[in-house]
């Protein structure tokens, strides 16, 4: 009996959502006794709207020491930070393993589950995440070359206007391949984007 990633992927949605959570990215891997079912998690817009205020605040207080010093400096986007915490994780992962269970969801008992934050590499996947981490740097691979590249990297400047999305390459220094190219800016289209992810400014 195969696994029905769809159906999990939905539960999980729920459950997450119960939480005041967002699923942002689902993986089973492995076979038999290795499988391994990763559910990568973040606050939903109104628990990042809360995590925002709190910083701003922070800020406008002066009181900036606890605060990550990436994010001080600006070289970290509040939108960057999942604001999940390891009870986020372990409530999630309690009520969701039950459900997995219950519904007998994932066939034999034999998985490991994790829930956790994206990471500050986290992936891009859908045209509001283009949208809503504009300004942040990312690295690109292409299902089709552009200017025979099909791997970029740059700041966002552009996301999913019209289905393309524009990086400014000048941001990081680039390979000898995007080098060749001579261009300053690149526009993919998003229905070329084979992979997405932020790239951390650290």
């Amino acid at each position: 009996m195969a696994v029905q990633l769809d159906e999990i992927r939905s539960t999980a949605v729920r459950v997450a959502a119960s939480h005041g959570l967002e699923v942002v990215d689902l993986e089973f891997s492995g076979a038999a006794k290795e499988r391994t079912l990763r559910i990568l998690l973040e606050k939903n817009a109104e628990g990042r709207a809360i995590l925002k205020a709190q910083i701003e605040a922070a800020r406008a207080a002066g009181e900036t020491s606890s605060l990550p010093q990436l994010l001080v400096e600006g070289r970290l986007s509040v939108e960057q930070l999942s604001g999940i915490t390891h009870e986020d994780c372990t409530a999630f992962s309690r009520d969701f393993g039950t459900l997995l269970d219950v519904e007998e969801l994932i066939p034999g008992k034999e998985y490991t589950l994790e829930a956790s934050s994206p990471g500050l590499d986290r992936k891009l996947s859908n045209p509001e995440d283009f949208e809503r981490f504009t300004g942040c740097l990312v690295k690109i691979r292409t299902f089709e070359p552009i200017s025979n590249n099909r791997h970029w990297q740059g700041r966002l400047t552009a996301g999913a206007k019209a289905g393309v999305i524009i990086l400014n390459l000048d941001a990081l220094k680039q390979n000898s391949k995007t080098r060749k190219t001579g261009v300053s800016t690149v526009e993919i289209a998003l229905s070329n984007v084979e992979r997405a992810n932020l790239v951390p400014e650290i």
